[in-house]
């Protein structure tokens, strides 16, 4: 131990000594470490960034229980002539088959026409036939949901929200919607409440999914939602719903398909790694670079250095002694170039972010993580082992006798 502590004592020495020199040789590994460190640390923060939107527009606890009306035929997308699908009373049997609370629903959505009663004008709406009187996302702002009875009973109800209101009553107040009668192909529907619009940018109809005729669910299969209560019942959940659908489902087998959010953010987490590894080989070739420039200084080294390394070696010194000490050499400058890349990189992207922010609207972060520092660290070693192994080696078989005589 104390003869490492003496060999790295004896570089810093000779570091310091030819400390300009030094500089300007690892240059290579200056800037390669940091941009190393730069794009690391942005990438980091672009996948955290990535999480926090798929997690804030989806939920990482939920199941989807999704109709498959295509097949492939020859490489070629097609619609199958038969596909089974799902309605209320066959998602009422599923919810019972769950082994763990959860909430659940069922919805379909078109893009439609609605006309009220004793008017020939037609508003075009988003329409959306569901299972859920009223999701937590929705306010009421007026009126009331739909209950569970009229869904069983199929009762032509429906809840609206403020801009599809004021279409229906023009000038008046929208609070007038209420009892207004609508016409949605055969159907004629009584508003009973109006939602509050929040990002909405069209109008909405909502109305009990038992409304809607087989022949609609088919040709636009609705799908369904398992809402978990902790994201560690999802993988249950998602078993129990594929084992009901193989048992009582006898359509082909894939005619429906399980989704859980968290393979979106397996997806990202694929793509983020891929581009770090991609950008990681490009910057990789300047620590290249750099890590000739450190075997350069170390051959300098040991031509101005021959006959030190003759005495020491005239005087019992051993071939690993002398190779030691310029590997601990080679180590202490790579460990010191990677250094002040680290801190060049933590700059460089302290300032590039103020930058994006400016340009954009996004409030995107840098991220640091152990793993980017771990690396830097795992870069150096290899680095100065590496290319510092040949000018040790050169240093190790110098004949003491030759090197004594040289001038």
């Amino acid at each position: 131990m104390k003869k490492i502590l003496v060999s790295f004592a004896h570089a810093l020495q000779n570091i310091r000594t030819r400390f300009f020199h030094t500089v300007l040789s690892i240059l290579g590994i200056v800037i390669g470490v940091a941009a190393l460190v730069a794009i690391l640390s942005l990438i980091d923060g672009m996948e955290q960034y990535a999480r926090e939107q798929i997690t804030r527009t989806t939920s990482l606890k939920a199941v989807l229980v999704q109709s498959n009306p295509y097949k492939v035929v020859n490489e070629v997308q097609v619609r199958k002539s038969e596909y089974d699908y799902l309605d209320a009373k066959r998602w009422g049997a599923m919810r019972s088959s769950l082994s763990k609370p959860a909430g659940t629903y069922l919805y379909w959505q078109q893009n439609s026409e609605i006309s009220v009663v004793s008017d020939t004008g037609k508003i075009g709406t988003i329409v959306t036939g569901t299972t859920l009187p009223l999701h937590p996302d929705l306010t009421l702002v007026h009126g009331r949901a739909f209950t569970e009875p009229e869904l069983q009973r199929a009762r032509g109800v429906a809840v609206v929200n403020q801009i599809l209101a004021r279409q229906l009553v023009g000038k008046q107040s929208e609070k007038s919607a209420l009892g207004r009668q609508l016409r949605y192909g055969g159907t004629t529907l009584t508003v009973i409440g109006i939602l509050a619009d929040k990002d909405a940018k069209a109008g909405q109809l909502l109305m009990p999914i038992t409304l809607l005729p087989d022949s609609a669910l088919r040709a636009s299969p609705p799908m369904g939602v398992i809402e978990a209560n902790t994201v560690e019942d999802v993988p249950a959940l998602k078993t129990d719903a594929g084992a009901w659908l193989k048992a009582n489902m006898k359509g082909q087998p894939d005619d429906f398909v399980l989704i859980t959010n968290e393979q979106r953010v397996s997806q990202a987490t694929q793509g983020f790694l891929l581009f770090r590894l991609i950008m990681g080989l490009i910057v990789g070739i300047s620590v290249l670079v750099g890590g000739i420039g450190v075997m350069n200084v170390l051959l300098i080294s040991v031509t101005e250095r021959t006959v030190e390394i003759g005495v020491r070696k005239a005087l019992g010194a051993k071939r690993r002694d002398i190779m030691w000490q310029f590997l601990s050499e080679s180590i202490t400058i790579s460990t010191f170039g990677s250094l002040l890349g680290l801190g060049l990189g933590l700059l460089s992207t302290l300032a590039f972010i103020p930058i994006v922010k400016a340009l954009t609207d996004v409030s995107f972060q840098v991220a640091y993580t152990w793993n980017t520092f771990i690396l830097i660290m795992v870069i150096a070693m290899l680095i100065g082992v590496i290319f510092g192994t040949y000018p040790a080696l050169r240093a190790a078989r110098l004949d003491p006798v030759e090197a004594i005589r040289r001038e």
